[in-house]
């Protein structure tokens, strides 16, 4: 298998083979001992043949083995839960029935070297995303949407000179389908997608216009706002850059300090951006 570009985990494409992977926090494990038994299971359509403890050098487990019916056949389903660490790690593997390449023992040795780590290189993460990003003008990756988004930080800020919490300078960058079909329609579509940002009140629009973005399409809002969680005014830009079938929405969100500088760094990874 090769890792998936649109989820995270692995798959065989050519097989419709997969392994999928979910992390959870670590006291879900008890919960899900509990409730992961083969009753429950069916339930939710998967015939468990068999549920057994395992040892893993990732922690201590238990596994599920069956089979499930789907609208693409009858898969042969392995479920794994670990207790790892400071996380759950739900482990699902599923191959079509007939397919003879991922027997029982081939998908068991693949389970015992499910490992955890600490942290995620960010090229790697980078690499699970359907764009390029050239210049990450000193933001960390926080989080990724395999195959659709990406969420940058700036690790540097987050306190004042009196200690008090302050907004972290923090960038969310999503490739999505669809999009205005009509030059005139992408301001008030600009507006709708504004309206979604979570995490702010008390918005004020300052800036609102079309503008070309890496010679493309595109549309800018500018707003100043109250972040919710800390209570700092904070400013927000969104840009959208439209493309053939979709579009890329960047949004923007840091402390009204600094934001003259800040915004020049957003700009640079606004503009560094590839699309594949």
């Amino acid at each position: 298998m090769a890792t998936s570009r649109t989820f995270e985990g692995f798959e065989d494409t050519d097989k419709n083979a997969a392994i999928l992977f979910t992390t959870l926090p670590a006291e879900a494990y008890e919960q899900l001992d509990k409730t992961m038994v083969p009753d429950a299971m069916k339930k939710q359509g998967i015939d468990v043949d068999k549920r057994e403890p395992i040892e893993i050098p990732a922690g201590r487990g238990f596994l599920l083995s069956g089979k499930q019916a789907t609208d693409k056949g009858l898969i042969r389903k392995w479920l794994l839960v670990a207790a790892a660490g400071d996380v759950t790690a739900l482990v699902n593997v599923q191959v079509p029935e007939q397919d003879a390449t991922y027997s029982d023992q081939v998908v068991r040795a693949a389970l015992q070297t499910l490992a955890v780590r600490a942290h995620i290189p960010d090229a790697e993460q980078l690499s699970l995303i359907p764009f390029k990003i050239g210049d990450l003008a000193g933001f960390n990756v926080e989080d990724v949407i395999p195959g659709r988004a990406i969420m940058l930080i700036d690790n540097s800020a987050g306190h004042n000179d009196q200690g008090a919490t302050t907004v972290k300078t923090r960038m969310f960058i999503a490739a999505q389908p669809g999009g205005p079909e009509e030059p005139g329609d992408r301001g008030n579509f600009a507006r709708v997608a504004f309206d979604q940002i979570v995490g702010i009140k008390d918005v004020h629009i300052q800036d609102a216009e079309p503008l070309r973005i890496s010679n493309q399409a595109g549309y800018q809002t500018l707003a100043k706002a109250t972040d919710i969680e800390t209570g700092n005014e904070v400013m927000v830009i969104q840009w959208l850059r439209f493309g053939s079938g979709g579009f890329l929405r960047m949004i923007g969100i840091a402390h009204t300090a600094g934001w003259v500088d800040t915004l020049s760094r957003l700009r640079a990874v606004r503009d560094s951006i590839e699309t594949n």
